[in-house]
């Protein structure tokens, strides 16, 4: 049986200042199917579904839902029509409790007290759409005190505490892992089975046979294609989707290691404890583990950001004590976190600014920046990394996040350093850019960098690593090196533990 269209957008049209981010795209949605909207960073997919969901007003075109012609000015109009969006860059109040979160702006009020919230109905219907969905959270935890990926399962709470006819998830599953991504794909054959329209962006090429119905294919603000899902050619697919063909994904060239350049010594930290661990010249060597594991705090305590309890660790032989990131990257360490957004950018400033952040005092040892100068440095890496924007004079916070992510590597590989720690490296990020990205990390291996990286895709692990650390509720469990690397045994080790 044909399922009912449920969306339909036509001749969507949107320009920002002189740049056409959208030119005459058509889209529809039926309801109980999921669309897979596919492209390069900078090829309109999150304007479009902004424009569906109310977040920015169309140039041109028209939209209809069930039918009827609908035009949103605001996000609130779209979600009382029963649309919700899922953004990239989580939307979270920090300082509020999930409940408060969850209820933002619709919370429920006192029979008979007028602007007087009724706590108890709230918290007790956040743990009903909680427990719908197989969360055990505790509606009162403040959201600053949630993992990433526990907040990521917040705004999916959120989004489905409406009246919902159509979801819009912008790379959903990000920050989680594979076990929170089987518990998200089973929550998204539910809401197919309510008859609920799916749209969904990913960069993961693995996901889309498992969870799309169709694929469409957008390139530079237009579409270009739209394919079934289940029989799609996926390598068809990726040229369509980035006007060249890919030949290699993981490009590695395996270097014989040279010396130590990283090497810990009984560290323990917040979430970890006696880690002991070496990363050689030439060497990429991954931290792989369940999100909790302790992989991002051993990364922040060794730049820096987070306390190191006991043990020590030394970069080329020399021991770091009480570590700053200023002295970490006066130590040729360089840091690219996983939350670009709020640790790795400073949003308000241009592209330019950005690039240069963390190399001020190598390039500008008296002070003064020299304007020209630091116009070739962002020209260069906006060029190599293919960052799409106006200009290297466009403020950050415009950028898309996969382009956000680019500006972020382009910072560190500026510094030039010895010793890089990349966590979640291709976090929102498509498959040309990744392939872009790998390429360098090999590049900067093969020149003798030592690379500590962190990734939830354990495909990325396998790809690109030499040797891989699997770490298990704070404790180094498994050590994997060469053809020993697979992904069934990183699991087994991230879920056995010490007997594993």
């Amino acid at each position: 049986m044909e399922s009912k269209l449920l969306l339909k957008a036509k001749g969507m049209t949107k320009s920002f200042g002189n740049t056409l981010a959208l030119n005459n795209v058509d889209m529809e949605v039926s309801a109980g199917k999921v669309v897979v909207l596919l492209g390069e960073n900078g090829a309109g997919k999150s304007t479009l579904v902004k424009i569906i969901s109310g977040v920015y007003h169309r140039d041109e075109g028209k939209t209809w839902l069930n039918g009827e012609e609908v035009n949103f000015h605001n996000v609130r109009e779209a979600q009382h029509a029963g649309i919700s969006i899922i953004h990239q860059e989580l939307n979270l109040l920090p300082e509020r409790t999930i409940a408060q979160n969850i209820f933002a702006g619709y919370e429920p009020i006192r029979k008979g007290m007028p602007g007087f919230v009724d706590y108890d109905k709230m918290v007790k219907n956040s743990k009903d759409l909680l427990n719908n969905l197989g969360l055990d959270l505790n509606p009162n935890v403040l959201v600053k005190n949630l993992s990433i990926a526990q907040q990521q399962m917040v705004e999916v709470t959120k989004a489905l505490s409406f009246d919902l006819k159509l979801l819009i998830m912008d790379e959903p599953t990000s920050s989680l892992t594979s076990r929170e991504i089987d518990k998200l794909f089973e929550i998204i054959e539910r809401l197919k089975k309510e008859n609920i329209g799916i749209v969904y962006i990913s960069h993961r090429m693995n996901e889309i046979r498992t969870i799309g119905d169709e694929i469409m294919i957008m390139r530079d603000g237009e579409r270009i294609d739209v394919v079934d899902a289940k029989t799609a050619d996926m390598d068809d697919v990726v040229h369509k989707m980035v006007g060249r063909k890919i030949e290699r994904l993981y490009v590695r060239n395996h270097n014989t290691p040279g010396e130590v350049v990283f090497e810990t010594k009984n560290l323990t930290g917040l979430r970890f404890r006696k880690l002991n661990m070496k990363v050689h010249e030439g060497e990429i060597v991954s931290l792989s583990g369940l999100v909790g594991a302790g992989r991002t705090e051993i990364a922040k305590a060794v730049f820096g950001y987070e306390p190191i309890t006991a043990g020590t660790y030394s970069i080329l032989g020399k021991e770091i004590r009480n570590p700053t990131p200023e002295k970490c990257v006066h130590m040729a360490m360089a840091f690219l976190p996983e939350d670009r957004k709020t640790e790795g950018l400073i949003l308000p400033m241009r592209i330019k600014e950005n690039i240069i952040a963390s190399s001020l005092k190598k390039l500008f040892g008296r002070g003064f920046i020299k304007q020209s100068k630091e116009l070739e440095y962002a020209q260069k890496y906006k060029g190599d990394l293919r960052i799409v924007c106006h200009s290297v004079e466009q403020l950050v916070n415009e950028l898309s996040g996969g382009n956000q992510q680019k500006v972020v590597v382009s910072k560190w590989l500026l510094t030039k350093a010895k010793f890089f720690i990349f966590d979640e490296p291709t976090r929102g990020i498509d498959i040309g850019a990744k392939a872009e990205i790998y390429a360098i990390l090999d590049r900067l291996a093969s020149e003798g960098a030592a690379i500590l990286m962190i990734s939830s895709e354990l495909n990325e692990v396998v790809g690109m690593s030499d040797r891989v650390y699997v770490l298990s509720e704070g404790d180094l469990v498994k050590e994997f090196a060469g053809k020993q690397i697979n992904e069934e045994d990183i699991v087994s080790a991230s879920i056995g533990g010490k007997s594993a």
